[in-house]
């Protein structure tokens, strides 16, 4: 069966997505679609350049929205980072445009044809992913955010880097909004399966600041280089490939929540068609709390820019 993967938007995380898909050989076709002609189009031609160096083959198409008509994936990375402050964290800041661009793409992806699941990276997540399900008619299990699959990503390494262990041996979840209302939901945390809220009491660990730093991980790396792409970007071509190879993993994504009626990140397992079930944890009351505060703010913003 060929694998076929949609990117919309060659900045620089939709390139640096292209690239982790070729080099990996995660697709046989991929489309890449940008506004910049000139860009995505030297972004293609550099990638075909790197094929003979590798030992995949990726078929490109570039600007064509009607090759998506049979993709499996869609990973929108459109966006304007250059409305994002130096001077303060907020991904709010961006919404103005890809508001406006979620309408004309999210037409086009719809009279494509295109029934597979779109996955979004475009800020701010929780409410552009909501956009895209709202104006391509896609089910709601379709159409996921990565949310904070890279927040908690971010919780890992605080974590890790902290304790002295290598990530993968922590496991939990950051929840709620891709952005400053989002919380690390210590309840879910473990380090060797111990509950990270034993280790707490155990030492000095500062559960506040590793929540904190969690939080700021984007805003750390935007400062330095004015953009962030590699977090994200693996995050959301590890969601590609869970979609695609049907692998019913649980991840923290963006995903419609119908008891708070709308999209932010939740534990879900996804499979070839998105979303296939939440999976329910036992929050604290504190971090219920939180969570209800996270989606009040998103339908807050959902509210003003849907008028």
């Amino acid at each position: 069966m060929t694998r076929k993967i949609g990117v919309i938007g060659s900045g620089h995380v939709g390139s640096t997505v292209a690239h982790y898909i070729v080099a990996a050989g995660f697709a046989d076709e991929l489309v890449m679609i940008d506004k910049n002609e000139a860009k995505v189009v030297s972004d293609a031609v550099d990638l075909r350049d790197a094929m003979p160096n590798l030992p995949f083959h990726t078929n490109i198409t570039v600007n064509d929205y009607s090759a998506l008509k049979d993709a499996d994936v869609i990973i929108s990375a459109m966006g304007n980072i250059k409305l994002q402050s130096s001077e303060a964290s907020d991904r709010f800041a961006e919404l103005p445009f890809t508001s406006e661009q979620v309408k004309s793409i999210s037409e086009k992806i719809k009279e494509s044809g295109f029934n597979g699941v779109i996955v979004d990276i475009s800020n701010p997540c929780d409410v552009i992913t909501s956009f895209y399900q709202k104006y391509t008619g896609l089910p709601k299990n379709q159409v996921i955010g990565t949310g904070t699959l890279l927040d908690s990503a971010r919780m890992l390494r605080e974590v890790s880097e902290e304790l002295h262990v290598d990530p993968k041996s922590v496991h939990g979840y950051n929840l709620g909004e891709h952005g400053n209302s989002q919380f690390t939901a210590w309840s879910t945390v473990s380090v060797f399966d111990k509950p990270i809220t034993e280790i707490a009491k155990e030492t000095d660990l500062d559960l506040a600041a590793l929540d904190d730093g969690a939080r700021k991980g984007g805003f750390k790396v935007f400062s330095g280089k004015q953009y962030t792409n590699y977090g994200v970007a693996t995050a959301a071509v590890r969601l590609a490939n869970v979609v695609l190879n049907n692998s019913l993993t649980v991840l923290p994504v963006s995903n419609y929540q119908p008891d708070l009626d709308v999209y932010l990140s939740y534990p879900a397992v996804v499979g070839r068609k998105g979303i296939v079930k939440r999976v329910p944890l036992s929050l604290t009351d504190e971090e219920q709390a939180k969570l209800q505060n996270s989606a009040d703010f998103i339908k807050a913003n959902l509210k003003k820019y849907s008028e």
